[in-house]
């Protein structure tokens, strides 16, 4: 009788990872728990807030006279789903510093070591479809963790800036944290920085869904679904 084959270690910074499909593939959890749940509850939030804030920013045209109620619960769902969206916001970046998984760390976002600057170029590559195959890496490639840092960026300034908006409606405590913002910057400049960086974000959406579908496609690794359970099938020398 042959003796089954030796089980591979688990690759550090993984909480699990088993053979499957064959002696090439390792069945790997990439995404912790707390991550999924705040990248879909983010997702949420961001739609609520879109619709939410495109219907606040035009009233005169998406609302008929009479529909002063309407504009009401609007600003009410918007502040509800910001608040909730804040809260998602700060508990991802502690995640960063806390997970113990590496692929859910902020090294991940910031390429710090020449390994990871070095894929770089490589990944510019592969989505300008000058490369077949991306980088060989488990989580986000640098590129990829360079541009979640920036929407995460851009999430600041957006909450910063609806903190504003929400200190001139009459909020005290919004006011006071930020005073000096409406101070050095004209009102209506702000309204339409929040405005602007709303587009920015669904347009990163959008691109996020295309790469997303790119690397689940090209790669055959379970990218699409790895959110959903946390897991990649990737080749074992990638590890």
């Amino acid at each position: 009788m042959t003796a089954p084959p030796q089980q591979r270690p688990q690759p550090a910074g993984s909480a699990a990872a088993e053979h499957v499909a064959g002696p090439s593939l390792v069945r790997v959890r990439v995404w912790d728990l707390p991550v999924r749940v705040v990248h879909w509850l983010i997702v949420a939030c961001i739609l609520v807030l879109s619709v939410t804030g495109f219907l606040i920013g035009g009233p005169a045209v998406l609302h008929p006279a009479s529909s002063l109620d309407w504009i009401t619960w609007e600003k009410t769902i918007h502040m509800f789903t910001a608040y909730v969206f804040i809260a998602l916001i700060l508990a991802r970046i502690c995640w960063m510093f806390l997970s113990p998984n590496r692929w859910c760390r902020w090294t991940e976002w910031i390429p710090t070591t020449k390994a990871r600057l070095r894929l770089l170029i490589p990944s510019l590559r592969y989505y300008l479809f000058l490369d077949r195959e991306g980088p060989p890496v488990v989580g986000h490639n640098p590129l990829a963790g360079l541009a979640y840092t920036v929407l995460y960026l851009m999430f600041g300034v957006e909450i910063l800036t609806g903190v504003a908006l929400w200190g001139v409606q009459g909020e005290a405590w919004a006011a006071t944290v930020t005073g000096w913002l409406v101070v050095l910057v004209p009102l209506q400049t702000i309204r339409l920085i929040h405005h602007v960086i709303m587009w920015l974000i669904v347009a990163f959406l959008v691109h996020h869904i295309y790469s997303a579908m790119l690397l689940d496609r090209v790669e055959a690794s379970g990218v699409n679904s790895s959110i959903f359970s946390g897991f990649k099938f990737l080749p074992r020398d990638r590890l």
